[in-house]
């Protein structure tokens, strides 16, 4: 049974962070913004104007005071210490944003939008450095750990980029319905009727994995290698949309949250962790090795087949209600995974010892 976290808000919950000294922030529904000790009591309460939904919260990397909201089209810092009106205001966005992500030097911040764009601010200058785009409502962005300069996003046009502030354009694309061949799966003419439209993207704290969840059920593994990335691995992960993907600090450990009302737990190590040594050798001997019907203009079109199968979740945690956020922290010891869904309460949950 989980442990409830009750009276922070009166709407549904839509998104949360941690910071590096264990606060908890939570946002929701109407520009309700909560903040939350390790016990669980609220310890901040704030209503940010206009009463846009507060649709992500970010910590600053290295100032755990510093947090960054987003609601509406509008990215607010905050001063936790005195959670009164922001400290700051940014409008550099036209339409409503999705995703915030601040790099671990803590000098850019990414703003990931309805419209498709990705508006890049240097936090210095307060002034947008770059705008980059996707075609259609991009989801989710976020910085490359040790890349300060580095980023991946994703969209519901299918798409998942790498990209690098020197550049407008991205460095890699790949869209995720032309990453296999009907000929390669069969099944992937259900795609028509239930698109991989990405949702969610983590990147492992080495910054050369990234994993993606999308509304095909499908989580995604990827590694990058220089100005390209490849997809690792590919597996069914949850019966409707990947709502959350969270890549957790052990190595190839993550969880998922779904529409499905499930929250799973997975170590992939036993099939990503083969190509840490040398990925470039392995890549290389994977070509080698593959046969005609897996390779696509030259290149590995597709992990090799069926991989996938021998990927089954270390827990389920039936949650029961579609997933909107999910969080690992660590309360007295224990980690433990943070759920928030259509509710008002942010439901914890126990994360056994990897």
């Amino acid at each position: 049974m989980a442990v409830k976290w009750t009276g922070g808000h009166s709407s549904s919950i839509l998104c949360l962070n941690v910071n590096t000294e264990g606060l908890v922030a939570s946002g929701a529904e109407r520009g309700e913004l909560t903040l939350w000790d390790g016990g669980g009591t609220p310890t901040g309460q704030l209503q940010l104007p206009k009463t846009d939904d507060v649709t992500s919260v970010v910590f600053s990397p290295r100032h755990p005071t510093r947090l960054y909201t987003s609601h509406g089209e509008t990215i607010s810092l905050l001063d936790v210490r005195s959670l009164k009106e922001p400290v700051e205001r940014f409008h550099v966005n036209e339409e409503e944003i999705n995703c915030l992500s601040v790099n671990e030097t803590d000098n850019f911040l990414a703003a990931a939008d309805d419209s498709g764009a990705i508006k890049v601010m240097d936090l210095d200058n307060k002034k947008v450095i770059r705008s980059l785009r996707h075609s259609n409502i991009c989801s989710s962005v976020a910085f490359r750990p040790q890349r300060p300069q580095s980023l991946v996003s994703c969209g519901l046009d299918m798409q998942v980029m790498l990209w690098n502030l020197q550049k407008a354009r991205p460095l890699w694309s790949t869209n995720l319905q032309e990453c296999e061949t009907e000929k390669d799966n069969p099944q992937s003419a259900g795609q028509f009727f239930n698109p991989p439209l990405a949702y969610s993207l983590s990147v492992t704290s080495c910054g050369n994995i990234f994993g993606c969840g999308a509304q095909d059920g499908k989580v995604r593994i990827f590694r990058v290698t220089g100005v390209k990335f490849e997809c690792e691995l590919e597996f069914e992960a949850h019966s409707l949309g990947v709502s959350q993907v969270l890549c957790m600090p052990e190595a190839y450990w993550l969880l998922t949250g779904g529409n499905d009302g499930k929250v799973l737990l997975w170590n992939v190590s036993s099939v990503i962790g083969k190509q840490q040594k040398s990925p470039a050798k392995s890549l290389q001997r994977r070509k080698a090795q593959a046969p005609a019907s897996t390779r696509k203009d030259g290149k590995l079109n597709k992990v090799a087949s069926n991989e996938h199968a021998r990927v089954l979740p270390k827990l389920t945690i039936e949650h029961g209600e579609k997933v909107n956020w999910i969080l690992c922290v660590e309360i007295k010891g224990s980690k433990r995974v943070l759920v928030v869904d259509q509710s008002s309460s942010v439901s914890v949950y126990p994360l056994p010892e990897p």
